[in-house]
């Protein structure tokens, strides 16, 4: 196992929280967001995972705002980059309440009773698994992001009750509630690599054995990438969507990315034209809406080669 050092604030102690906040990181400073959660009065505590960052600096500056923090906050710090997966599983290995809540690095919360909220719903329902949703509320617009931002609002970004229309597809780890018991019996699949799907897999999983609840408790998506950025993720996971495809057909066959993926897979000399789909999309100076169907064309391109 990769060898951890541990980091914990005075709080820490002693706490007996019903709610652990688990937010892993590799590169990113979530100092930010720990500021914004420390502003609430609530019975939860943070976990905070660098997943092999190698940055001193950001190390002392994360380490310094455990420290500031008023809830009892915990930093794990991984001497190596074990991966998106098998990150999150060694955060629940050092959360000590009923429920978890994945939380990425780069969100900030919409509401300043975030945290009450969650525990509201705990306190309420006791739900196995929710999902509070994405939002681009606190995002300034930039043209380097105009592209993910228009495919975010457009696929990310879902009112309530259009994810509960397919509540396993549409959450992502990035503001996640989830039950002990649930997650002792289901933990993240630590095969995947990379980028991306690992979190749907799970719902999928979860699906058969539990409801999936979805709520409006959102928080921003602060981290948009460049186009570049985004395409060079849609690369990394093709591998991972061969592997959701190879686990869960029956579910997946229903999935737009995998019809679209199925028609391209038959058309000829795909490896000639699916780069100028790229090109394309990455263009700045092309319409933003084009430049969005081009990704996704991109992106079923690439996963025509796992179907």
């Amino acid at each position: 196992m990769t060898a951890e050092t541990l980091t914990d604030n005075i709080p820490w102690a002693g706490a007996a929280p019903r709610l652990s906040v688990l937010i892993p990181f590799k590169g990113d400073d979530p100092a930010p967001l720990l500021a914004l959660l420390g502003r609430e009065t609530a019975a939860a505590e943070i976990v905070v995972l660098d997943d092999g960052s190698a940055d001193p600096a950001l190390g002392a500056r994360v380490a310094a705002a455990i420290r500031a923090c008023p809830l009892p906050a915990r930093l794990v710090t991984l001497a190596r980059n074990v991966g998106r997966a098998k990150g999150r599983n060694r955060l629940v290995a050092h959360a000590r309440a009923g429920h978890f809540l994945f939380l990425d690095s780069d969100m900030a919360p919409d509401d300043d009773a975030f945290l009450g909220c969650w525990l509201a719903l705990i306190a309420a329902e006791d739900p196995a698994v929710a999902f509070g949703g994405f939002s681009l509320r606190q995002v300034s617009p930039r043209r380097d992001q105009a592209l993910h931002r228009q495919m975010a609002a457009h696929s990310d970004c879902l009112p309530v009750a259009e994810r509960r229309l397919a509540p396993e597809k549409t959450l992502f780890t990035s503001n996640l509630l989830v039950r002990r018991d649930v997650f002792a019996a289901e933990a993240f699949d630590e095969g995947f690599a990379g980028w991306g799907w690992e979190d749907v897999e799970w719902g999928m999983r979860v699906a058969r054995r539990w409801p999936i609840v979805h709520v409006d408790n959102t928080a921003t998506h602060l981290g948009l990438d460049t186009a570049r950025t985004l395409a060079a993720k849609y690369e990394q996971s093709a591998a991972n969507f061969a592997r959701v495809v190879a686990s869960h057909p029956q579910v997946v066959r229903n999935y737009p990315s995998y019809r679209v993926a199925r028609m391209l897979k038959r058309a000829p000399l795909r490896p000639l034209w699916r780069p100028w789909l790229k090109a394309f999309a990455i263009a700045d100076v092309a319409p933003v809406a084009a430049r969005a169907f081009a990704m996704r064309l991109y992106r079923a391109a690439l996963y025509a080669e796992a179907v």
